[in-house]
């Protein structure tokens, strides 16, 4: 009985607190003297923030309204993750002025099954604590996300190119379990004048997950083979963006790209949220 009437109260408060709001909104909506109607938005903005104060994204922090999102912390951290120069092949810190025919001293004599790699950061931090909980339900964190992706993708070279986003696929009973894909959700915040998303690369075959992997050997044996393109579907002549949320030795994206360029694409190239294992 106690928690009904709990509930009841809380109820009502609510109720007030929201046609309280609804009011000042229609005198402000409603005043037209400037400097009038400045002091009124600002005991709006204070009300709202008192009913319902902003809290950072990442660690749940309180924030200012002004602070888009995130604490100071956060995008402090933020900043430090997606500062610097890397390696346009392997998405590796590299200095600019270090590499060799567009690829750091690492990348020499290796071969990669897809052309370039634009990246927003590398995997630690407040970026790292982003994308595992992007990966665990956090869906609303798409749109800070995806202003990272877009400022990586808008300034790689093979930004003009591109004519397909084809989003990195999980297994159709990941995907069940999870709800979501995320590097399709993350694909979906791109801005491209062009480019469309392309959902007909499918994982075939259910993969240990990469992380449990002892070593690159293994993450390669572990994803060969597990990708097909739907079909009927032609990527001949095409140029194509993978987007997947990170890379730590690149077997995933190798895989897919060598996939869609057994069907015919003509370039491939990949966009990732973080880069780990840079000391690898």
């Amino acid at each position: 009985m106690a928690g009904s009437s709990r509930l009841i109260i809380a109820r009502l408060i609510w109720n007030k607190t929201v046609r309280l709001s609804a009011v000042l909104w229609r005198i402000i909506s409603g005043v037209s003297n400037p400097k009038t109607k400045q002091v009124w938005q600002l005991l709006g903005q204070s009300l709202n923030h008192l009913l319902w104060p902003a809290v950072c994204m990442n660690c749940r922090e309180s924030i200012c309204e002004t602070d888009k999102d995130l604490c100071k912390d956060c995008w402090d951290e933020l900043l430090f993750c997606t500062a610097g120069d890397y390696c346009p092949r392997c998405g590796r810190d590299a200095s600019r002025y270090g590499l060799l025919n567009g690829a750091c001293p690492d990348c020499q004599g290796r071969e990669f099954n897809f052309d370039q790699i634009a990246r927003a950061g590398i995997y630690d931090q407040s970026l790292q604590r982003m994308i595992l909980a992007f990966k665990n339900g956090r869906t609303e964190l798409d749109s800070t996300l995806g202003f990272l992706a877009n400022s990586a993708l808008q300034g790689a070279d093979f930004y003009g190119d591109i004519e397909f986003f084809v989003p990195v696929p999980l297994h159709w009973s990941r995907r069940l379990v999870r709800g979501y894909n995320q590097s399709l959700v993350l694909a979906k915040q791109l801005k491209h004048p062009t480019a469309k998303i392309s959902t007909d690369l499918v994982r075939i075959r259910r993969t240990k997950l990469q992380p449990a992997m002892a070593s690159p050997a293994a993450r390669a044996r572990n994803v060969a083979g597990a990708f097909a393109v739907r079909r009927g579907h032609n990527f001949s002549g095409r140029k194509i963006c993978l987007i997947d949320d990170i890379k730590t030795t690149g077997a995933t994206l190798n895989e897919c790209a060598k996939t869609l360029r057994a069907a015919g694409a003509l370039k491939v190239f990949a966009l990732v949220l973080a880069v780990a294992g840079q000391k690898q």
